[in-house]
């Protein structure tokens, strides 16, 4: 018996259906409306028959260039989930008589888990709705709001914003609306707050300590004395003697932030990082066992997810491979060695730059060539870490490619994994040059060491290496926090409409919080 057509297939319709009809449908995947024998909209079809297979219900919508294709996910596949997993409702977020929560996460992580694994065969290739998205089959895909859902409205009035920055973070909510894991994330950062707070009032009792003791500090005081004593010259050429007492100011600033109070704080943030930990493992558990996740697993969840998919699935073995293990390695180890060369560069500009500074006809440069040229060397380091910040990611994409893991978490662990080794270096490596390695390696006056037999490498100031390190570590800090966050405030104006809609017509905006199974869309 020939069954009748669906109504993506026949009833294209010029309203918004969205909007009025009952359905409530799960995602929204959007394209270019194309000629009915193009290569794209044969996909298309295709790919919606494909997913009529597995009893999904679709709708077709024109507006204007622009064509909408509703996706509901048959009931069944979540009573699946619930039951391949055997945990409680309240464990998975479902319930047997409320399957069709619309934005709920847990809904929405099953339906773009089985959108993206859905593939077709064309010319032979295998393609999955991402290969699709590259290949403009498909411009985008998305998750729905729920009308009713008043969880996202009273975040909106609760959370992020101003006025309730002294109050506690809304966790039950976010939990409810992002799920468990973006939860637990605030959660984490909430108690991470709260903790700086005590670290935060220490460091400044020792801050104003030190700024008190502005001018009593002995070493800043002999500094400040020795008008007799010249020190030699900073560069081998045009540099001539100076007086030790020139760096009277770079003293008193240096004790500023390296006094006797340091060390105490110093140990102080030992006792705190420890103190912290333990107590977020508290918090944690206090937080995981509410929501009832103890027995959770992501591996058994993907494993169930792959069934619902496809019962007939071959589940992937555990392989390793010695060629790829050693391949991941050389390849995280030629990544760091590139870093670390990065670092060594960064040492070199600054060298240089320190004696162009010098030669310098502007005075004020001159006088200052040194801290300007720290300045500038930290600047370029920012535009390292924004780059190669770029390429890590890329690289360990690749890699974890290469790895092959079993399992999304077990991507995900190796991902950030690596992610996280190489920022640290990119981070910190040319800081621990300037903290640990800067002035104990340059030679002392008729030895000094020379890169490539020309440049002396640079030297610490009398009292010492950390004002350096200070302005180096303010200089990144500063811009990576001012100018990323304006970025992140600028850059979803650029992408905030979706498409332009007709005058009267529903339309759909995109908005600004993206989690790894979609774009969250709010319907106006």
């Amino acid at each position: 018996m020939q069954q009748p057509a669906t109504p993506w297939r026949e009833d294209l319709q010029l309203l918004d259906p969205f909007e009025y009809m009952e359905v409530k449908w799960d995602f929204v995947l959007v394209c270019n409306s194309s000629s009915l024998d193009s290569t794209e909209e044969e996909k298309r079809r295709k790919y919606m028959s494909e997913l009529e297979k597995k009893c999904f219900k679709i709708k077709k919508v024109r507006d204007g260039e622009k064509i909408f294709y509703g996706v509901l996910a048959p009931k069944d596949i979540f009573r699946k989930y619930i039951r391949l997993l055997k945990n409680p409702d309240e464990n998975s977020g479902l319930n047997h008589t409320n399957t069709d929560h619309v934005f709920h996460t847990t809904r929405i992580r099953i339906v773009h888990f089985i959108l993206q694994k859905t593939s077709i065969q064309s010319d032979g290739i295998k393609e999955n709705l991402e290969d699709l998205i590259k290949r403009g089959v498909f411009e985008t895909v998305f998750p729905l709001h729920a009308l009713e859902d008043q969880c996202g409205k009273e975040l909106k009035k609760k959370w992020a914003q101003w006025r309730d920055v002294i109050y506690t973070q809304p966790v039950a909510e976010i939990r409810e609306y992002f799920g468990e894991k973006v939860a637990l994330y605030f959660a984490w950062l909430g108690w991470y707050t709260i903790m700086l707070f005590p670290a935060a009032v220490i460091g400044l009792v020792v801050f104003l300590y030190g700024f008190v003791h502005f001018n009593s500090s002995q070493i800043s005081q002999e500094i400040c004395a020795a008008n007799s004593t010249l020190m030699c010259p900073l560069c081998d050429q045009n540099c001539p003697y100076w007086p030790l007492s020139d760096t009277c100011t770079y003293a008193k600033v240096t004790h500023l932030f390296d006094n006797e109070g340091t060390v105490f704080f110093a140990m102080f943030m030992a006792v705190w990082a420890t103190v912290f930990l333990e107590l977020w493992k508290r918090q944690r558990a206090s937080d995981v066992s509410g929501w009832n996740l103890y027995s959770w697993d992501e591996d058994e969840e993907e494993l169930a997810l792959e069934l619902i998919n496809d019962p007939d699935c071959a589940i992937q073995k555990h392989q390793h491979s010695y060629l790829r293990s050693t391949l991941v390695l050389l390849g995280v180890v030629a990544v760091i060695a590139v870093l670390i060369g990065i670092a060594q560069a960064l040492v070199i500009y600054r060298v240089v730059a320190t004696v162009a500074f010098m030669r310098s006809e502007w005075e004020l440069l001159k006088e200052h060539a040194n801290t300007a040229a720290v300045m500038s060397g930290a600047v370029l380091h920012y535009l390292t870490i924004v780059i190669m910040t770029k390429v890590n990611r890329m690289v360990s994409t690749y890699l974890c490619n290469l790895e092959n893991p079993r399992t999304f978490t077990d991507r995900e662990s190796s991902f950030t994994t690596k992610v996280f080794t190489f920022q640290f270096v990119t981070h910190f490596s040319s800081l621990f040059y300037v903290a640990f390695f800067l002035g104990r390696i340059n030679g002392y006056p008729g030895n000094y060491v020379r890169i490539a037999g020309h440049w002396r490498l640079e030297e610490c100031h009398p009292s010492g290496c950390i004002t350096d390190l200070f302005i180096q570590m303010c200089i990144i800090m500063v811009l990576k926090q001012t100018l990323s966050n304006c970025v992140e405030f600028l850059s979803p104006i650029r992408s905030e409409t979706l498409y332009t809609p007709h005058e009267g017509q529903v339309y759909f905006l995109e908005r600004t919080f993206t989690l790894d199974m979609g774009v969250s869309v709010e319907r106006k």
